[in-house]
């Protein structure tokens, strides 16, 4: 298969998406609660931003009361890392409910919605509980489907699990389409960060989900937000629930966007390590381009089995992304990129 295509995808996707449902009706996704697991399946930053832990417990004795429900200070280093005004930024308990927060304001019952695969299997979830019905596209397609006559368009840039960024003026260039179309365009930038491209917080006719769990290694604390202007931010804001940031949330976010250090070498470490990565996994698998803080492999079934790639990863103490579980994959495996000397473990555990 030709990793640098989606062709491929769509040959081996069977007749067309299906649901990346779990027999409990949810979602699967990466991360293990294993201990004595390497975690390669979750795609967090190994690292934390320096002095993290004591904002964190700072905050303590502020958790004692409300948290002031405006997130002043929250608000203004978010809006200042994405470019845009404080009064757009729309606090969450991470991105997902950030993602959930736009679909309920935006899709009705009998609504139709422009969702991209293989991607975030969240989408199509969120869709069919506000009664909507997702219209699967190839994300690599997507740019230039028609929005006319559907109520939300979605992107995940980059995209999850795939990890290329859209082309900056192709997304512009739609989300301009949205907008003359009356849809809305909700833009994913939950791993946008690692990459120099530009957020669209702010744009009219987008709504923008932003997640601080990946880029700063604290998915437990549950930070992250919605940008929304006109309309959009207005329902936005008002389905808001009140405090919908913990305390410390906002606290150690606002800690976080002033690190800017820290994300610098994140991305400088994470670009290095996936480069060297893609090359000596290329030995054994197709690997994806990407400009995310994982790759995607395609194994060849013919030679080896998903199954057993995984069951030898786990035996050796690693946890590997098992990638049949998004839409229009059958044989492929996600892996994070993580700290050089946990990536040598991978590459060695893999026999690359």
């Amino acid at each position: 298969m030709d990793p640098d295509s989606v062709e491929g995808v769509r040959a081996s996707g069977g007749d067309g998406p299906g649901d990346a449902i779990g027999p409990d009706g949810r979602v699967p996704h990466g991360s293990s609660d294993d201990p004595d697991l390497l975690d390669f399946s979750a795609n967090t930053n190994p690292r934390v931003p320096p002095d993290a832990a004591e904002t964190y417990q700072k905050a303590f004795e502020a958790a004692r009361s409300y948290p002031a429900d405006d997130y002043p200070a929250f608000r203004e280093a978010a809006a200042a890392f994405v470019d845009c005004d404080p009064a757009q930024v729309i606090p969450t308990a991470g991105g997902l409910e950030a993602i959930r927060l736009a679909i309920q304001t935006t899709v009705r019952a009998g609504d139709s919605v422009l969702v991209p695969y293989p991607s975030f299997g969240e989408y199509a979830r969120e869709v069919r509980l506000q009664g909507g019905t997702p219209e699967f596209v190839p994300y690599d397609e997507l740019l230039t489907a028609d929005p006319v006559g559907h109520a939300l368009a979605i992107v995940c840039n980059p995209n999850n699990p795939t990890g290329e960024t859209a082309d900056p003026a192709a997304l512009r260039a739609f989300a301009d389409d949205c907008l003359d179309a009356g849809t809305t365009l909700l833009v994913d930038e939950a791993f946008l960060g690692f990459t120099d491209e530009q957020s669209l917080a702010g744009r009219e006719g987008v709504i923008v989900a932003r997640s601080l769990t990946k880029l700063f290694g604290l998915p437990g604390i549950r930070m992250g937000y919605a940008v929304g202007t006109g309309a959009a931010g207005d329902r936005l804001t008002t389905a808001r629930r009140a405090w919908s940031m913990s305390a410390a949330a906002a606290a150690v976010g606002t800690h976080c966007y002033g690190q800017a250090a820290f994300v610098a070498e994140t991305k400088a470490r994470v670009a290095d390590e996936r480069a060297r990565m893609r090359e000596r996994l290329g030995d054994r698998f197709d690997v994806f381009p990407s400009d995310a803080p994982f790759l995607l492999l395609s194994v060849s079934e013919a030679d080896e089995s998903v199954d057993d790639i995984l069951a030898s990863a786990r035996e050796a103490g690693i946890a590997l992304r098992d990638a049949r579980t998004f839409c229009g994959l059958d044989s492929h495996i996600r892996v994070a990129v993580r700290a050089p000397e946990e990536n040598d473990r991978l590459l060695d555990a893999l026999d690359v």
